[in-house]
């Protein structure tokens, strides 16, 4: 049974490029479903599917990032649209897992959207999940449905390997939190790199007192890593830190690049060198222009994990950036 992809309105342009993939893997036209996602006047959404999907393996293409809640509620009509067409698996490829920052109970008397969303997703009858960097991978036990959570750590190996080629013996990768320590230590691995922390300190939320710095940064050329850059205002901040502390320069492999607000003024004026994005969030007009930022494309990875889950075959291959490699052998010369 052949894959079909079909897309809501969140990122046409990333769906268009795993299809453009797809073809160039199978070697004929991959495209996508034929369907429209409308809105009433009021702001309903309505699905039409043209194409008959009956016993057909289908991919639903669609983060679900800012409009969060416009997104989120095209891709459950859609796969309301698809599971009463008879479709025969429903799988929702989420390269931005909206909501998932609201993974816990932080407080008294707040909810846990993480695990809402995971249900509403299940009940409308999607049958696997695969999505990029969950911001908290036991997002996944929110789920009684299969869950593959791939990695932006393998794509940006083969990026710095590439651009830092000439200066790997002196970058150092660096956590910008405490928390996202398991990440910045699974690129620290793969590029054989030292680790550093920058130990941050809130005084409420969105503000951050006091940042300070775990381990020696001292001409060091700098690699941040987490998976969301919102308002980067801790961002910036980190930068700028790691600059006082000796830093020679600092760049940031960012996975989702919400960048919201002021973001894109504070980036461009930052002493930040690039960031890093990946284009599971379309990029605006404004970040396309932005001089230091940098994005690399997901659909070849995404494409090729489409394609194994389809054919039964492993996704986890995917983690390893010596089997990406040859898949981004347009970008970077395979390790």
């Amino acid at each position: 049974m052949e894959p079909k992809l079909i897309s809501g309105n969140a990122n046409l342009p990333l769906a268009t490029a795993i299809a453009r993939r797809m073809t160039m893997h199978r070697g004929r036209e991959v495209s996508l479903v034929d369907a429209r996602v409308e809105r009433f006047n009021d702001g309903e959404i309505f699905v039409e599917v043209f194409e008959n999907v009956r016993g057909e393996d289908m991919f639903i293409i669609q983060p679900t990032s800012n409009p969060a809640n416009d997104n989120l509620m095209e891709l459950l009509i859609i796969a309301d649209a698809l599971r009463r067409s008879s479709a025969a698996r429903i799988t929702a490829v989420i390269p931005y897992f909206g909501y998932a920052r609201q993974d816990r109970r932080s407080k008294a008397r707040t909810p846990i959207t993480a695990k809402l969303v995971a249900n509403m997703l299940v009940e409308a009858g999607i049958e696997r999940i695969l999505t990029l960097d969950l911001h908290a991978t036991q997002i996944q036990g929110f789920f009684d449905i299969p869950v593959d959570n791939l990695y932006a750590s393998p794509i940006y190996a083969l990026d710095a390997k590439h651009h830092f080629r000439d200066v790997m013996d002196d970058v150092m990768v660096v956590s910008p939190d405490v928390g996202g320590v398991a990440r910045a230590r699974d690129l620290a691995q793969r590029l054989d790199a030292p680790l550093s922390i920058v130990d941050k300190r809130r005084g409420k939320p969105g503000e951050v007192a006091e940042m300070t710095v775990i381990g020696e940064v001292k001409d060091k050329v700098c690699v941040i890593v987490d998976d969301i850059v919102d308002t980067a205002g801790t961002l910036c901040k980190a930068a700028e830190v790691l600059m006082d502390n000796g830093a020679r320069e600092v760049h940031s492999y960012i996975t989702h690049g919400v960048l919201s607000g002021p973001a894109v003024d504070r980036i461009s004026k930052s002493v930040m060198k690039t960031l890093v994005i990946t284009d599971t969030i379309a990029p605006s007009a404004a970040v396309r222009a932005c001089a230091n930022i940098r994005i690399v494309p997901t659909a070849p990875m995404f494409a090729q994990a489409i394609l194994n889950t389809a054919n039964g075959t492993s996704v986890s291959s995917l983690f390893d950036h010596k089997t990406l490699g040859p898949i981004y052998e347009g970008l970077y010369a395979a390790e």
